[in-house]
């Protein structure tokens, strides 16, 4: 039988060749992101495929380890594997790029806003909670590159949950945070470092 390597290699390669044919011949829009988000979540179920001796949790001070596991030569359809603590928040952003998340393990609590303002003032926004999404083993999220989400991780064990993108994170210049209660947004940075590890 194959190392695990060599079976995630060719699942992540059939399933990353599904999602860009899906977005090839629909584009971006909801419909599209919810055939790929199926693919995503086909993917994270076969959880021996992102076990913890290869992609371990991050050290006892950290609160999340990033793993590139693929990505086109172009940084393009950019899939990794994040492992969170307990206790992670992600404030309010978006992405300037189609996302999806499925769960492996673990749960995450995912709130969605709206944005009420128009964007006319430069450093402003106002946004109110739209809704909340429980994302564990068997479900998950898609979102559109102007969606607002922010992401808070509860219980006692480490998460597991893959992302998969339109662009690689590391290009991803122009996407902001919100702070809701100054109503103001900023640009944002990519928060930890992304580890290599799985990556071709």
């Amino acid at each position: 039988m194959a190392p695990t390597a060599e079976i995630r290699q060719q699942t992540v390669e059939s399933t990353l060749h599904h999602v860009r044919d899906i977005i090839e011949r629909q584009g971006v829009n909801r419909d599209a992101l919810a055939e790929v988000l199926k693919a995503l979540e086909g993917l994270a179920a076969q959880r021996e495929l992102w076990n913890e001796a290869e992609f371990p949790p991050p050290g006892a001070d950290e609160r999340q380890a990033r793993y590139l596991i693929d990505q086109t030569p172009e940084q393009t359809f950019a899939l990794y594997l994040n492992v969170m603590r307990p206790g992670k928040r992600i404030p309010p952003h978006d992405h300037t790029t189609w996302a999806c998340i499925a769960g492996v393990e673990g749960e995450e609590l995912n709130t969605l806003y709206r944005r009420l303002d128009d964007g006319s003032v430069e450093g402003r926004a106002e946004i109110e909670v739209d809704r909340e999404v429980r994302i564990g083993a068997g479900s998950g999220v898609a979102l559109m590159p102007n969606d607002i989400h922010s992401v808070l991780i509860e219980g006692e064990q480490p998460i597991r949950h893959l992302h998969l993108y339109g662009r690689a994170l590391e290009t991803l210049t122009e996407r902001t945070t919100f702070d809701v209660e100054a109503g103001t947004r900023r640009l944002m940075d990519i928060g930890v470092q992304t580890r290599s590890t799985g990556a071709r």
